[in-house]
């Protein structure tokens, strides 16, 4: 990984970060890279009680970021995917997650501590 931070943010570092998290913002400020998988940017929009500004907020910010897509041509983002489900038996959803972070040569931003036993993964609580 370069000397610039390249991020995946799981769902709950996005919910921290738009809710005013001015420690995770000012890490992310000269980041390369920010990205969220597209599990993520479908989680968020999927919460109950999410009101017309909430959403209004994260569609804004999703245009200033990355949304990595799920397509069948990505080979490796496939192949990560379900090497993380197997060998750590994660939930579909975060071994898409985690895997995005992979594919993107990106730190994984979460409070998520099952991502922590990974070792392929570089994970930073926000």
């Amino acid at each position: 990984m370069s000397g610039k931070l390249r991020a995946v943010l799981d769902t709950n570092a996005v919910v921290s970060l738009l809710a005013g998290n001015r420690e995770l913002a000012l890490r992310l400020e000269q980041a390369e890279f920010i990205g969220i998988s597209i599990v993520t940017y479908l989680e968020f929009l999927a919460f109950d009680g999410l009101t017309d500004a909430d959403r209004d907020c994260f569609v804004a910010f999703c245009k200033r970021i990355h949304v990595v897509p799920l397509s069948i041509d990505d080979s490796v983002l496939l192949r990560q995917t379900l090497d993380l489900r197997s060998r750590h038996r994660l939930k579909l959803p975060d071994a898409i997650i985690g895997a995005t972070a992979l594919a993107s040569k990106a730190l994984l931003i979460t409070n998520d501590a099952h991502f922590s036993g990974i070792q392929s993964l570089t994970v930073q609580g926000c």
